[in-house]
């Protein structure tokens, strides 16, 4: 375990903001966790860096968690299903492409989201159609107030969209140590009826879809939608989708018959934030190196140099706009650390 002191976490967050912490600490295993909260109780937890924006150069301490490993747990697997244990630093789509090619499935739809697979159940990660929970078992977690390793199976995760307890009555209290997956071995279920999955599948002309088609098809769309950080500046959807009354949604109806969205129950209704953002004309819109998207006006981007006050600053405008125009709130998908 080795600290440092006054380092850029430019190369740790993937908006790139040029930030410094006054400690960093970069562990590789659980001792060296131990170790760490031993002597600090407050402190900065990184994973991949990609669902932050950092707003100012941070006094607290900081712990980069980079443990690695991949096991399956044949204590629990049968002929149907795997079990997977992968430790919290491991890149979440290098692991998505690991259990495609050992023929898992289960993960597919999620190929290409960024981050480590330690901070997935924090958000509860989705796309198109599948989100963390479905195919997760439980989680190790280091409480930091003890130093005492619990076991959270899905109830205990509390997840929501783009939400869970680590987030919430969990948050700063815990450290994600490892994530045990629930895959299925063969029969796998193919869901391809969210979004643009189909279409891409028609268009490379197959009809009988395997896990590594869908995922495939899931990696062609997000490249020509979403840019790649490390050319340009992001954190993927910097805004969860709202989800409005389902009277809310028809008064608008009223007003934009076009406007998409996906019912949740007969009294909700889900809205794309991206199409909210669009409408309110900030889709490709640039003040300074901060912008949003051409392409997808869910992303908020880093064009080189904007600071992350810059950034935070345009998602409020963003927020206030649609509020004043739809009466809808968005609220931030990403997590603001300062």
């Amino acid at each position: 375990m080795k600290t440092e002191k006054n380092i850029s976490l430019k190369p740790y967050n993937t908006f790139g903001i040029d930030v410094k912490s006054d400690r960093f600490t970069e562990v590789d295993n659980v001792k060296s966790v131990r170790e760490f909260i031993q002597v600090h109780t407050d402190f900065h937890i990184l994973g991949g860096g990609s669902n932050i924006l950092l707003i100012r150069d941070l006094e607290k301490p900081v712990l980069k968690i980079s443990t690695k490993g991949i096991s399956v747990l044949d204590e629990h697997s049968d002929e149907h299903f795997v079990f997977v244990q992968v430790q919290a630093g491991e890149n979440w789509h290098d692991f998505v492409s690991w259990c495609l090619k050992n023929n898992f499935g289960g993960l597919e739809n999620l190929s290409l989201i960024p981050g480590n697979v330690g901070t997935s159940p924090m958000q509860n990660i989705g796309a198109y159609g599948v989100e963390l929970k479905d195919v997760f078992h439980s989680l190790n977690a280091l409480e930091i107030a003890t130093g005492i390793i619990r076991t959270f199976d899905k109830e205990a995760c509390a997840f929501g969209y783009r939400d869970s307890f680590f987030k919430q009555e969990g948050k700063n209290r815990f450290i994600i140590l490892d994530v045990t997956f629930r895959l299925t071995r063969k029969d796998h279920i193919i869901k391809m009826n969210y979004g643009a999955i189909k279409e891409e599948l028609a268009r490379k002309a197959i009809s009988n879809p395997g896990i590594k088609d869908v995922s495939e098809a899931v990696i062609a769309i997000r490249k020509s939608k979403l840019p790649d950080p490390k050319e340009i500046g992001n954190s993927g959807s910097f805004f969860k989708n709202p989800v409005v009354s389902t009277a809310h949604f028809e008064s608008l109806k009223a007003v934009y018959p076009d406007i998409p969205n996906f019912p949740v129950s007969e009294d909700l209704t889900k809205v794309p934030a991206g199409w909210l953002i669009e409408q309110c004309g900030f889709k490709g819109k640039r003040v300074g190196d901060a912008g949003v998207h051409k392409n997808q006006a869910l992303v908020l981007v880093n064009y080189g140099n904007a600071s992350g006050k810059e950034i935070y600053d345009l998602a409020v405008t963003i927020q206030n706009t649609v509020q004043e125009k739809f009466g809808i709130a968005l609220e931030m998908e990403v997590n603001i650390l300062e």
